[in-house]
């Protein structure tokens, strides 16, 4: 569900945070930790449980939540001598400090006329509303086990109120390929573009309802 907060539109389905002037740019990590710290408002978050939630299963030091923290600050706007939106409580952790409200969330019968999924071969992966995890392991949504996929590879985030769908790399080893296009940043995915995790290749297809299906019966007429 979207979350405001000032100028600001925070999205945690389709991975995205807006402002009055467009999207916002984050880092996965430093997006998981804005999301954490919003749902969690106002309570204060350990830095230990913050970095177990993070990164998890994963030894890193606490100068890497600090990293994250600045990050947000600056994306944010914001001073840590005078935080609007992130506080720090020292020798703790951190909290949500401003004032946020949660958006309504979109109709269900337009959410049921948009569809997609992934073909890899003959295998078909239907994609939830929201948030989807590929990798190597079995505990992800999209389970693809292959060699070159790393554990967890890459995220599909599907919005169906925009009609909109995104993908992005979430640190894997050997990248993440869209159209022969390596990926830095959020894709927005089209039907049919064709995605390379490792030695997997998948195909990905959306169905947008009576208007797709007419358009594919005037496409198959004029052939």
């Amino acid at each position: 569900m979207r979350t405001c907060f000032g100028p600001f539109t925070l999205d945690p389905d389709t991975r995205q945070l807006f402002d009055e002037g467009g999207e916002v740019r984050l880092t996965p990590k430093a997006f998981d930790l804005l999301v954490l710290l919003v749902q969690e408002r106002p309570k204060v978050l350990h830095k230990r449980d913050l970095l177990a939630r993070i990164w998890p299963n994963t030894h890193v030091v606490e100068a890497n939540l600090n990293v994250l923290v600045g990050e947000l600050r600056r994306a944010l706007g914001d001073q840590s001598k005078e935080p609007r939106y992130i506080r720090t409580v020292h020798a703790t952790g951190f909290a949500f400090a401003a004032d946020a409200s949660a958006m309504e969330a979109p109709s269900p019968a337009r959410e049921r006329a948009f569809r997609c999924w992934l073909m890899w071969d003959d295998r078909r992966f239907v994609l939830e509303e929201g948030s989807n995890l590929l990798g190597r392991d079995p505990r992800c949504d999209v389970w693809l086990d292959a060699s070159r996929v790393s554990r967890e590879h890459a995220r599909i985030s599907v919005a169906s109120a925009a009609g909109r769908v995104v993908l992005e790399d979430v640190g894997s080893t050997n990248g993440t390929v869209v159209n022969r296009t390596a990926v830095n940043e959020l894709v927005t995915l089209a039907d049919g573009d064709v995605i390379e995790l490792g030695s997997v290749e998948l195909v990905f297809r959306v169905w947008a309802g009576e208007k797709q299906a007419e358009t594919e019966r005037i496409r198959r007429r004029k052939r």
